[in-house]
């Protein structure tokens, strides 16, 4: 089915790469401290979708890693669930079992991920199956080899489909920046997303170098936030892939709140799809109330 976006939809104005580096280093230099900084992460690990997406996952690691969503540090009552645990398909209906009445959401990766190299009805059938078993996100991941040969409409056109199969599922679009290789590629390829009914941009699947970057998320960001003041609809951004510190957290933080305001400062708006953040997060928390420093292997990590 040819695209019913007219080719004009799809330009987007230049990225002045000094002037957008140069604010989301300015961003990355501010300190949170005490109360705040505690605040901001437990706010961090109730962003955070822990994930398990290889090729030896198996029902226990799910079962596992479900648990450590629900309860991050056991006897801690105060720290908070994540927000969603993403798995492949065949295993959504392992993570809704573990996590049935509790507040974390199921994902799932679907059309072909990571690479999206298969056809789309096959890419709707994997949707429509980890739908049918209980999963409440998508995580698709757009076609980048037709993306970089300017087939913008297909690329289009695909979200839209898969949108469709969704269902009541919120659709993550992955658009996997670090194969988009400039600036101007990825706001293209967010105003495809945004225009296609995605319900989140997200950087990267994880698998690919560099993942989520401050200037990329940023750019991402000033998108969602144009789209809403152009068409009053929310959209969120889910930082992937890379993301390991809770300084590194934090920093994320600033930019969304200086971006887009305290609307976006929620689970509902903003991701981080890291799963080794977690543990770090929990070290500092631990650091702030007991001034000491725990080791890392104190911690679980799957």
């Amino acid at each position: 089915m040819p695209s019913m976006q007219s080719p004009t939809e799809f330009r987007v104005p230049p990225v002045d790469a000094v002037q957008l580096e140069t604010r989301a280093q300015e961003l990355g230099t501010r300190s949170i401290k005490q109360k705040a900084k505690v605040q901001g992460l437990q706010l961090a690990i109730r962003m955070m979708d822990l994930t398990t997406l290889e090729g030896m996952d198996s029902p226990g690691k799910v079962r596992q890693l479900c648990a450590k969503a629900r309860q991050p540090m056991p006897g801690r009552p105060e720290i908070p669930s994540c927000a969603a645990v993403c798995v492949y398909p065949d295993l959504v209906s392992v993570a809704v079992e573990a996590l049935r009445g509790s507040s974390v959401q199921v994902a799932s990766v679907a059309t072909g991920f990571p690479s999206g190299r298969t056809d789309r009805a096959t890419k709707l059938r994997e949707t429509e199956l980890a739908v049918a078993a209980g999963a409440t996100e998508i995580d698709m991941v757009i076609d980048r080899g037709a993306f970089l040969a300017g087939r913008y409409g297909h690329v289009y056109d695909e979200i839209v489909a898969i949108k469709q199969a969704c269902g009541r599922a919120h659709l993550k679009v992955i658009l996997e920046t670090g194969e988009l290789k400039t600036y101007d590629n990825v706001r293209r390829a967010c105003r495809i997303a945004l225009l296609a009914g995605g319900d989140f941009l997200k950087t990267s699947t994880g698998k690919v170098t560099p993942a989520s970057t401050l200037p990329v998320v940023l750019l991402m960001l000033e998108a969602v936030r144009d789209h809403y003041l152009e068409t009053g609809q929310m959209v969120g951004v889910k930082a992937a892939g890379g993301i390991r510190t809770s300084k590194d957290a934090l920093k994320y933080l600033v930019l969304v709140n200086e971006t887009c305001g305290d609307l976006w400062m929620s689970p509902a708006w903003f991701r981080f799809g890291a799963s080794s953040l977690l543990t770090d997060v929990l070290m500092q928390l631990e650091k702030e109330r007991s001034g000491r420093y725990q080791r890392a292997n104190d911690f679980s990590v799957d």
